[in-house]
């Protein structure tokens, strides 16, 4: 179901299933998998691959350069910025092409999820499952099922593919897994 203001490229490629709702736009060479909800006025810049059963919310922007994997959400205004050095004019004092951009890639590993108002800065990898705090901002890499928050986010514990805390070293068995007391595996 595609609102009727949404703006979807012919150039996209929209898997089954998918929800894009009102005052989106999806530009061209954007790969949506199946089942995903994009919320509304979402920005969606070319050429970004996104997978199945992904929830992106209302006002959230995700530039070029960005690899969304599956199980993925992303919260209302997030931010997922690709210009290593932003500036509105090059070295000659003219305005920015795209040919003058530094562009850096991001990466959203399968579950992980992006809190409301987080941006996530360009050449980071959101580990697998992890856990980043709304408001916070990303300027490096996150291991698998890590809960990183602040400005810069900063790691503060882990948390299980459900996103329930897993803090204490009571939790970690000998194996070196954790152990999560909210939905009871181990992970890790």
């Amino acid at each position: 179901m595609i609102h009727k203001t949404a703006e979807v490229s012919i150039k996209a490629k929209i898997g089954k299933n998918v929800k894009i709702w009102a005052l989106s736009q999806v530009r061209e060479g954007v790969v949506i998998g199946d089942n995903c909800i994009i919320g509304r006025n979402v920005y969606i810049d070319h050429d970004v691959k996104i997978g199945s059963n992904v929830k992106i919310q209302n006002n959230a922007l995700v530039y070029f350069e960005s690899i969304i994997e599956d199980n993925v959400f992303i919260g209302p205004a997030a931010s997922l910025i690709n210009d290593k050095y932003p500036r509105s004019t090059n070295l000659e004092g003219k305005l920015k092409k795209q040919s003058d951009w530094n562009v850096g890639k991001i990466i959203i590993k399968k579950g992980a999820s992006i809190g409301a108002g987080a941006v996530i800065l360009p050449d980071v990898e959101i580990g697998k499952y992890s856990l980043v705090g709304a408001g916070s901002v990303v300027t490096s890499s996150t291991s698998p099922f890590s809960k990183v928050v602040g400005n810069p986010a900063r790691q503060f514990g882990f948390v299980c593919k459900f996103g329930h805390n897993i803090l204490t070293p009571k939790s970690k068995k000998p194996n070196g897994r954790f152990y999560c007391i909210g939905c009871k595996k181990y992970y890790g």
